[in-house]
């Protein structure tokens, strides 16, 4: 069994670093390889692109733009046009990044109107808007990924919460390089049964994130979440992707990290840690 890849979200971690060139260079110094950046759109794509090489990690997963109002805008009726133009903002930024993972995400649902109707609409536009990203994202060698964000302590009014939601919605798709992002933070919240989950949902499992339950640090904090066990089942199951660490470091970063060089250690994996 091969040892799993660990890729740090610089929106989450070495936050100590006030720029994302710096926390870029601390992920590579700390022993990562790849990195998540949320939305690195603020910066101007040659930039990001220079700060990455000067690094030498590679970006393995964006976000698809917020929008106005935040945490996307793939199931919002009516701003079909406005979607697609972050779209295509995104994959400009992946293509220059060398990053072939996505995060179409869907965005909120509106605490006004009929929910049950809104939901609805929600769906149909979300489906629309996945098969014109597996278009797009087809030609540039890209995976789109359906995240579902937990209800009950993250994001209350998020459209896809659940990990059964979220596969309903790419097996409506129904492309092949549409898939689930499991964050097992939001699944283990929404519904448990980790260990059924990963196995019944692995075939359609993009990329996976990590953070402990239900104060969202590090894997070896405590919670209700034995990540021994995990990566020992995503090994067996032969997860090839990136594992995203996704977590709000108890301290500083670097000293949160000691669960990460265990790993290594263990698993015999060279990697220079500071």
């Amino acid at each position: 069994m091969c040892a799993l890849r660990f890729a740090a979200n610089v929106s989450w971690l070495f936050l100590e670093e006030a720029t994302l060139a710096r926390r870029l260079l601390a992920a590579r110094n700390a022993g990562f390889d790849a990195v998540e950046a949320a939305w690195p759109y603020e910066h101007p794509v040659n930039h990001v692109e220079q700060a990455r090489k000067e690094a030498g990690v590679r970006v393995a997963l964006l976000n698809s733009p917020p929008g106005k109002g935040g945490l996307g805008l793939g199931a919002q009726p009516g701003r079909q046009v406005e979607f697609r133009t972050g779209l295509e903002m995104a994959v400009s930024y992946a293509n220059a990044l060398g990053c072939d993972r996505i995060n179409v995400l869907a965005g909120r649902i509106p605490s006004k109107g009929s929910r049950v109707t809104m939901t609805s609409q929600m769906e149909e536009t979300y489906v629309e808007n996945l098969r014109f990203s597996a278009d797009l994202l087809e030609k540039n060698g890209i995976i789109g990924l359906v995240e579902p964000i937990n209800n009950r302590l993250t994001e209350p009014l998020y459209f896809v919460n659940t990990p059964h939601q979220a596969l309903d919605i790419v097996q409506k798709v129904n492309r092949p390089n549409i898939k689930l992002q499991l964050d097992l933070f939001h699944c283990q919240i929404m519904d448990g049964n980790l260990t059924g989950n990963i196995q019944s949902l692995f075939p359609y499992i993009g990329h996976i994130q990590i953070a402990q339950v239900p104060r969202r640090s590090e894997p070896d904090s405590a919670g209700e979440i034995n990540f021994p066990y995990i990566f020992s089942l995503l090994e067996e199951l032969g997860y090839q992707g990136y594992v995203g660490c996704e977590y709000a470091p108890r301290g500083d970063t670097l000293s949160g990290l000691q669960w990460l060089r265990n790993y290594w250690k263990e698993h015999n994996v060279k990697q220079t840690v500071v």
